[in-house]
């Protein structure tokens, strides 16, 4: 379905500069737009790319608007509106109500109306099944879990028995929302399995991406805040609590207990340890090591940059040598001239 520009602008609240009844059919970058395209601009390093755009319509601030020469639609986030704009632009595939002939769907669970459940999925006694809700081929839905209303559980996801998945949630093909922690006692030379018997409970409008597990919790719940978004890949370890729009990127390990605020980002790869407390607004950049509890807001880093392996293997001997450097520096400011021992 094609868009005008005029009618793209109304509905997102945005004013817009140029033809209003240009047709939009689809977003596409500021390279590969056609005539029919929408694109967008937020960085000022990108602006001298509109003098070569094809594109239809453009998104850009306002303080920009006259560095294109197509139509503008003008707001004080270009990349914000572009993400509304492409939802409506591409809209997500509707699936068709109804329960698929070759899924497993027990007599005692509760559906509410134009719920759809796909080929292969399996629905076990006692869950519930949100209005509009989307169970897709192969997923899993443990008994007595919970699915909200407009939620969708992608391709072969796993929800376990008991856990809750808020409304509006979208679950990436692959995930798995409530299995065991590793939660294991000592004995001499043997572990013994401690039960988990926590919940995972996932609250609205929360995106987790393919193949990231939550683990339930041992004793208390596993939860996820509204608004959380877990890329792919991510471990959530039994009992931590994330706050509410806390954004994880990809392969990030959180270990378990941790406790994280709300409005927090994590980069790519880093690691959060066990029984941890991180404040609201706190900003982890990517492949950082956090090993004690953060207690103001910031942004945090740990790790080295690459360097080639020369120079890395000189920095790494030296860094054994900073404890025997730091010592010989002391001693020798204790026993500087003209200053008593």
């Amino acid at each position: 379905m094609a868009w005008t520009v005029r009618a793209l602008a109304e509905t997102l609240g945005l004013e817009f500069t140029g033809d209003g009844a240009t047709e939009l059919a689809r977003v596409a970058s500021v390279e590969q737009a056609g005539p029919d395209c929408l694109t967008f601009v937020s960085r000022p390093s990108f602006l001298e790319s509109l003098a070569e755009t094809r594109a239809g319509a453009v998104i850009l601030a306002p303080a920009h608007a006259e560095r294109a020469h197509c139509a503008v639609l003008l707001a004080e986030n270009p990349y914000a509106a572009y993400a509304r704009a492409a939802q409506l632009l591409h809209p997500a595939r509707v699936r068709p109500s109804g329960i698929h002939c070759s899924a497993i769907v027990d007599a005692g669970v509760r559906l509410a109306d134009s719920v759809s459940i796909g080929p292969g999925a399996v629905v076990e006694e006692g869950a519930e099944i949100g209005p509009g809700a989307v169970i897709s081929a192969r997923a899993f839905v443990g008994a007595g879990a919970r699915i909200g209303a407009e939620s969708r559980l992608g391709e072969g996801s796993i929800v376990c028995h008991g856990c809750e998945v808020g409304r509006a949630c979208t679950v990436q093909p692959g995930a798995v929302i409530g299995a065991d922690g590793f939660g294991f006692a000592r004995d001499g030379d043997a572990w013994v399995k401690i039960p988990q018997i926590g919940r995972v409970v996932i609250g609205d409008g929360v995106e987790i991406g393919a193949n990231t597990t939550i683990d339930r919790g041992a004793l208390d719940d596993t939860v996820i805040g509204d608004g959380v978004i877990l890329d792919n890949q991510i471990q959530i370890a039994h009992n931590v609590r994330i706050g509410d729009h806390t954004a994880m990127a990809g392969c990030v390990g959180v270990a378990g207990s941790a406790v994280i605020g709300r409005r927090c980002t994590v980069g790519g790869a880093a690691v959060i340890l066990g029984h941890l407390e991180i404040v609201d607004d706190v900003h982890i950049t990517a492949m950082s090591l956090v090993t004690k509890s953060i207690t103001l807001a910031g942004t945090y880093s740990s790790g080295t940059p690459l360097e080639s392996n020369a120079e890395w293997r000189r920095n790494a001997a030296r860094f054994r040598q900073l404890d025997t450097l730091a010592r010989r520096v002391n001693a020798l400011e204790k026993n500087k001239p003209g200053e008593e021992s």
